[in-house]
This record gives C-alpha cells, structure tokens and sequence, in this order.
C-alpha cells in the first residue's frame, strides 16, 4: 500500500501525469481483454486436449469466430472442407 500513497503525493504535485496513468491503465485492460479473448473464443487455441484436441474441426463455416471483418456475411458462406 505504500506504493499506492508514494504515487498519489507524485500525481497531487505532478497533475500533468494523470492522462498518462489513465491511458497506460485503459490500453493495460484492453490488452488483457483481447489476450483472454484469443485463449478462450479462439479456435487455435485448445486447452482440453483429451476431450477435444482439435476444435477447429467442429468450426461451422458459417460461425464468426473474427474479432473485426468489414462486409463480409457468414451466414451466406459455402461449406468449403470435408467432413471427419
């Protein structure tokens, strides 16, 4: 807790910083949301290796599993692999 009192007097005499503390903490939580979205919705990444190793398999193609796409319609998308 003594970090916490020795930063509050820096930024009570340096006001200036405060924008700074702001975005470096908002970009932080950004980050550890994108990372924790990639391990958990992502279909590279399998963290049940004995239930289902390869989950990409059981991706529909019609399923969005992109963060951002720009025009582009899943639901209007052809089935383009085979079956396992």
């Amino acid at each position: 807790m003594d970090v916490f009192r020795t930063l509050g007097k820096q930024l009570k005499s340096h006001p200036a910083l405060i924008p700074l503390f702001v975005f470096i903490t908002i970009g932080g939580g950004m980050c550890a949301t994108y990372v924790g979205r990639l391990a958990l919705r992502s279909p590279e990444c399998s963290w049940d290796r004995a239930g289902n190793p390869e989950p990409w398999n059981n991706m529909k193609p019609t399923a969005q599993y992109k963060l951002f796409t720009v025009n582009q319609d899943y639901s209007k998308l052809k089935k383009d692999r085979p079956d396992f």
